[in-house]
């Protein structure tokens, strides 16, 4: 899977500030940014602000609330000053986002409360596309990203909304900034980063739409795999995470993660459910590990932590899992993780369950 971070962080800053620098000349403080209260330049040292923001978030591995600083403009700063500005933060954000490693995790509040790199670089990206349209709509000069930024942004960021025909009417649609035909209008709104479930010896990493497709036509969905991997049950499994993203009923949280090992950073199988829990509150699980990687507790391991997560949440009670009846080790795992045997299955599969305590 392509590498994406830095590159894009650039490229979505080279594209505001192409656009602002036309009307570098105009008033940008007694002009509104759209549909918000502020003024364009003060949507414009947001915009700064952010990106200098999420890069101190990485760099200072921050865990438990933003960094305590912020950025002010020298007295008499322009509006080219300001845009040398944000081309300063972009280029500091994205300088972050290449150089921390993949298994880095920084304090964000929405809604997991941490985010990667990739997730720190796409709210960077969303910040510079949706203000820069602001900015323009509000001075009324036309603004359009690529249509690649708009898609990376809701397949990073906007998991729970739906595809709609084209990426970046929709994520204008997702963040109360147009209309979409067949959709009601948004009035609320927030991202979503992706979720990881600590383990002892794993991160369980929740796999985002673009990583999912990836993994379902034969990628490596952007892990480092080890040798066999990923194994056919985790590429089904992408496949039906990227089903339910495209019909609109994808659950990131209730979704594929994908099992990495902490000692390397290998990726060594997936786990996850088929599925948002019923209105009984149950939810099927499933899993498969590289040939590798098995034998070794791996599987136990993960089921427990991710079964933990669960059953901790209000609108989960029950969780089930169906193993084929030949399969003695994958028996071995679910009972070890404290599923109990409730029926032997059609199609000589057994059925697992374990309950809320």
């Amino acid at each position: 899977m392509r590498a994406w971070g830095g590159e894009q962080v650039q490229e979505a800053v080279a594209g505001c500030t192409a656009t602002l620098r036309t009307v570098a000349d105009r008033d940008w403080t007694g002009v509104n940014a759209g549909r918000l209260e502020w003024s364009c330049h003060r949507t414009a040292l947001h915009i700064a602000s952010d990106l200098i923001a999420y890069a101190g978030q990485l760099a200072g591995r921050a865990q438990d609330a933003y960094v305590p600083f912020d950025i002010t403009l020298d007295e008499g700063t322009d509006n080219a000053g300001l845009l040398h500005v944000i081309e300063t933060t972009g280029a500091l954000l994205a300088a972050t986002v290449r150089v921390t490693p993949p298994d880095v995790r920084a304090w964000h509040p929405y809604p997991f409360r941490s985010a990667d790199r990739e997730g720190f670089a796409a709210m960077g990206i969303a910040e510079v596309l949706l203000h820069t349209h602001d900015m323009a709509e509000g001075i009324g000069i036309p603004y359009e990203p690529s249509e690649d930024l708009a898609e990376s942004v809701l397949t990073w960021l906007f998991p729970h909304v739906q595809p709609g025909p084209a990426a970046w009417p929709t994520l204008l649609w997702a963040t109360g900034r147009g209309e979409l035909p067949g959709r009601a209008p948004v009035t609320e709104w927030r991202w979503c980063n992706n979720l990881v479930v600590p383990a002892e010896r794993l991160t369980l990493t929740g796999v985002r739409p673009a990583a999912a497709r990836d993994l379902r036509l034969g990628g490596d969905g952007g892990f480092d795999w080890i040798e066999g991997g990923p194994y056919e049950g985790t590429r089904e499994a992408a496949g039906m995470a990227v089903k339910a993203y495209e019909t609109g009923v994808h659950r990131p949280e209730f979704g594929l993660f994908v099992l990495v090992r902490r000692e390397d950073g290998r990726a060594i199988g997936g786990m996850g459910f088929h599925g948002a829990p019923d209105e009984d509150g149950r939810a099927e699980i499933g899993y498969d590990l590289v040939e590798g990687a098995r034998g070794q507790g791996y599987a136990t391991e993960a089921l427990r932590a991710l079964s933990r997560w669960a059953l901790a949440r209000d609108d989960v009670r029950t969780l089930f899992a169906t193993v084929d009846l030949a399969n003695t080790a994958s028996q071995g795992v679910v009972t070890r993780a404290g599923f109990k045997q409730v029926s032997e299955g059609e199609e000589e599969e057994l059925a697992y369950e374990l309950r809320r305590a």
